[in-house]
């Protein structure tokens, strides 16, 4: 963003029906101006008619030859109740091409940005959201098998020894922020603001149980007095740090009611060791962050004003870094590819265009990689739902191939690029 664009952002960033509204508005001027050439610094394969989604989950196999997709059954607007999709795996060599689809199965609990939450839950079995009659559910199968199991509970990220899972209120999240939850009831509590029975859950993925570790009520009580009443609270975002000591969260809460529907945000951090929760130092901003090995957290946050990428260090949580601030100034979905290197994406730009940038953390050097073209028919509004589709980048176990979703064509798709 430019310095103009970057103050007009900070008025309206904590109102998305505003915030959209001027966006669109400015890039329909845009539109009559000559389509911007698009860039890629690496080559690239893509498949049209698939996504994946988020930008925190790690979509290749442990033996590199399995992709995870979701395959589109339309596109365009949002999935109702009881809508499937498919889900499997494209096959996908040490050159990086994209080979045929393998259906695993079907989902009735999905949207475009966080798809159904599919994941490798080891090396071979996967696991993914459903729904059975209505009632959110996780599902475990066996991707050489075919074998299932199911779990009685909704997942978001899961532990890397595959024991536990993350969980939430996925009824309330579609409600204060609609296109990432699913349209189907739960122990929500939407008549409430902060309700005790609902908020950060930890599943036992092999007992099948799931326990309430951080309540609404609680996280309530960690905000100004001025936010507790006539404001809904929720949890979103969840992670596991490498060591699955920590879970990162961001606990939001908007307006109940009125036509703006402001929202504020605090990232959030579990400590299961000590059973202890910590605030990260964000001045109540935060949308999208991921873990290094280092227990180390890159953050898209907005620091004095100015939107930036800041390195959190879970060792001295006070003594945070902002990272590349001169070209890294707007939101952005981060993917580590090494501990002091990663990749991060912006959104669609006046011309449509989003970027890839390759990001050096411990030289503050960001390196275009890609500028990848937006339609206009991708565009998200009241009318149309969250359909946008929003690069997500995800780098490769081996931190060789950046995958993303993207529409240049027209049509939604998944791409890989090498990055060397």
């Amino acid at each position: 963003m430019n310095r103009i664009e970057s103050i007009i952002y900070g008025f309206v960033r904590r109102n998305p029906i505003l915030k959209n509204t001027v966006r669109n508005i400015y890039q329909s001027f845009f539109d009559l101006l000559p389509r911007k050439k698009e860039y890629f610094r690496f080559g690239f394969e893509f498949k049209e008619g698939y996504y994946f989604g988020f930008h925190d989950l790690q979509e290749l196999s442990a033996d590199g030859t399995r992709l995870l997709v979701h395959k589109l059954p339309f596109d365009l607007r949002m999935p109702l109740a009881g809508e499937t999709e498919q889900i499997g795996y494209l096959d996908f060599d040490e050159d990086g091409h994209l080979g045929d689809f393998h259906e695993l199965d079907s989902t009735s609990a999905w949207n475009y940005h966080k798809g159904c939450r599919l994941q490798w839950f080891d090396d071979n079995n996967v696991i993914f959201n459903s729904s059975v009659d209505g009632r959110l559910v996780s599902k475990i199968i066996d991707t050489r098998s075919g074998e299932s199991r199911i779990i009685n509970s909704p997942i978001d990220s899961v532990s890397h020894d595959s024991v536990w899972a993350t969980s939430f209120s996925y009824e309330r999240l579609e409600n204060c922020m609609s296109g990432y939850g699913y349209p189907y009831p739960d122990d929500s509590c939407l008549d409430e603001d902060a309700p005790e029975g609902t908020g950060l859950y930890i599943a036992n993925l092999a007992e099948g149980n799931m326990d309430l570790v951080v309540p609404l009520s609680v996280l309530a009580m960690g905000v100004p007095e001025e936010f507790r009443k006539g404001y809904m609270h929720y949890v979103t975002h969840t992670g596991f740090s490498t060591d699955d000591r920590y879970i990162s969260f961001l606990h939001r809460w908007r307006l109940r009611t009125g036509t703006d529907l402001k929202r504020w945000t605090r990232i959030m951090v579990y400590d299961r060791q000590k059973a202890k929760l910590i605030e990260l130092p964000s001045q109540m901003s935060g949308s999208h962050l991921v873990w290094n090995s280092q227990n180390q957290i890159i953050a898209s946050c907005i620091i004095d004003g100015h939107s930036c990428h800041v390195l959190f260090d879970m060792n001295d949580i006070s003594s945070y870094r902002i990272v590349s601030q001169s070209v890294l100034n707007s939101d952005g979905h981060q993917s580590f590819i090494s501990d002091d290197s990663f990749i991060t994406d912006t959104y669609p730009d006046k011309y449509r265009m989003a970027e890839l940038f390759r990001v050096n953390s411990s030289n503050d050097q960001a390196e275009l990689i890609a500028s990848v073209y937006s339609p206009k028919k991708f565009q998200s509004s009241p009318r149309k739902g969250h359909i946008a589709c929003d690069l997500h980048p995800r780098v490769s176990r081996d931190g060789r191939f950046v995958f993303f979703d993207s529409c240049r064509t027209g049509k939604r798709g998944v791409y890989v690029m090498r990055l060397f």
